[in-house]
């Protein structure tokens, strides 16, 4: 029993651990990259030192989840770290602006399959009721990334160098693989052939998709030939006897709903983290204050997805989806009259709103996407609600971006923004309606836990 017990304590460590450098690295970016583009020119490549990433790592994501179910999470996982390390490792000796995008490129691989372990690795050990408090440890991870990452970027560039960015994460990626290895795995993966030409239409698919987000030219093109690749995809992925993602699963109301209300939350107000720091940077405040006035998203997160699993038991998945996107109006709506002089902590308690909206419906999806299906199933179920919320999130800050540069006012162009937030979340709300009254079967708690 105390091994047991041991190991997944060692297993939670080192989730955690690769959870921090995921965040950090993806927070750390964005205040250090103006630096690492002035050395090494090039400043066409810019986007795309973040558009590679994103993209390999949203592509991957899935399929990394789907190799779990057939493969075993230790395995897979620890192949994620292995990929980020020497990913970090070659970031940080790039010589040009073009190696940086390739090695970014390569980073984000390992990155797209460390992504849905937390989620999926938690569903293996933890009971319903006890879901919502790991995914609010998993959170914390993101609000403390908010806080060191800044600070971390400053010392480096200034103290050292930007190439520390990178290799700051070859220690801790070596410290989560050797925590990962205790790991007593209780899952029995199915063993089946792996789908190599599914997994191939479906990262064509998905690359051309987001390359809509990406690219300021050609979009129909891109529109088309990602559409044209998902109807060959799910054509050929009916005829597979082990396909990547199992059609039957992802047509069931509850799991096919729960994907729709994913992608219209994050689409809708999802990418405010973005363009709330810049607002408040518009008005005065320092980058360092204007990220901590979103560590209310942090806290509302948390406050919801702690008791989430308990409340998933008691009341099912559709009243939760209800109440979260309800939330998420409601933040659409404060965030709407915001101006030139609105106040600082205003805008501060409308992100701990916002918080517990996401907060509440991101750990009821997890949740609904791994109790709805068969074990053999959870990994694939797990990322493609994951997938969901990212194509979203890549749309919403996107179109955001779009609005944004289109208004010949700064204040007016973030008040549009805004009101599109306002309008998805709206159809989020609807959809939240189409999701089935059910709730999960209770679990017998673990002895050890």
């Amino acid at each position: 029993m105390k091994s047991r017990f041991n190991s997944r304590l060692s297993v939670m460590t080192s989730i955690i651990l690769a959870m921090l450098i995921i965040s950090i690295d993806t927070t750390i970016m964005n205040t250090t990259m103006p630096v690492v583009a002035g050395e090494l020119g090039d400043m066409n490549l810019y986007a795309w030192i973040f558009a590679g990433y994103m993209i390999s790592s949203t592509v991957l994501s899935p399929i990394s989840g789907r190799l779990s179910d057939l493969f075993g999470r230790k395995r897979v996982f620890a192949a994620g770290i292995v990929m980020f390390l020497f990913g970090s490792m070659l970031c940080g000796m790039s010589q040009t602006m073009l190696q940086l995008v390739l090695f970014r490129f390569a980073q984000g691989i390992g990155a797209g399959f460390m992504m849905p372990f937390p989620a999926i690795i938690a569903g293996d050990l933890f009971p319903v009721e006890k879901r919502g408090k790991i995914q609010a440890l998993f959170t914390a991870m993101w609000g403390l990334a908010a806080v060191i990452a800044p600070l971390l970027g400053a010392f480096f560039v200034e103290y050292a160098t930007w190439r520390w960015i990178f290799y700051i994460n070859i220690p801790v990626s070596v410290a989560a693989f050797l925590l990962l290895m205790p790991y007593k795995e209780e899952y029995e993966p199915r063993r089946s052939p792996v789908d190599y030409g599914g997994a191939a239409l479906f990262a064509g698919a998905v690359t051309l998709l987001l390359m809509l987000t990406v690219v300021s030219s050609g979009h129909v093109w891109y529109a088309l030939g990602g559409l044209l690749l998902l109807v060959l995809f799910v054509l050929y992925e009916r005829r597979q006897p082990s396909p990547l993602v199992p059609l039957p699963m992802v047509r069931k109301p509850e799991i096919a709903w729960m994907t729709v209300t994913g992608f219209l939350s994050c689409a809708a107000l999802f990418g405010s983290s973005s363009y709330i720091p810049m607002y408040l940077q518009e008005q005065g405040p320092s980058v360092f204050m204007s990220g901590v006035a979103l560590l209310g998203t942090a806290a509302g997160w948390m406050a919801m997805s702690v008791p989430a699993g308990k409340w998933i038991l008691r009341f099912g998945y559709r009243p939760l989806f209800i109440i979260g996107n309800g939330l998420l109006v409601c933040t659409g709506l404060l965030l709407l009259p915001l101006n030139a002089s609105t106040a600082f902590l205003y805008v501060a308690a409308v992100t701990v709103v916002l918080g517990a909206a996401y907060g509440l419906i991101t750990t009821v999806t997890i949740i609904g996407a791994q109790q709805l299906v068969s074990p053999h199933e959870k990994g694939i179920s797990t990322s493609i609600q994951l997938l969901s919320r990212n194509i979203g999130t890549a749309v919403g800050v996107t179109v955001m971006g779009a609005i944004l540069l289109a208004a010949s006012d700064f204040f007016d162009g973030v008040r549009n923004l805004f009101l599109y937030g306002t309008a998805v979340s709206v159809l989020a709300l609807g959809s939240s309606f189409m999701i089935r009254e059910r709730k999960p079967a209770v679990q017998p708690a673990r002895a050890d836990g």
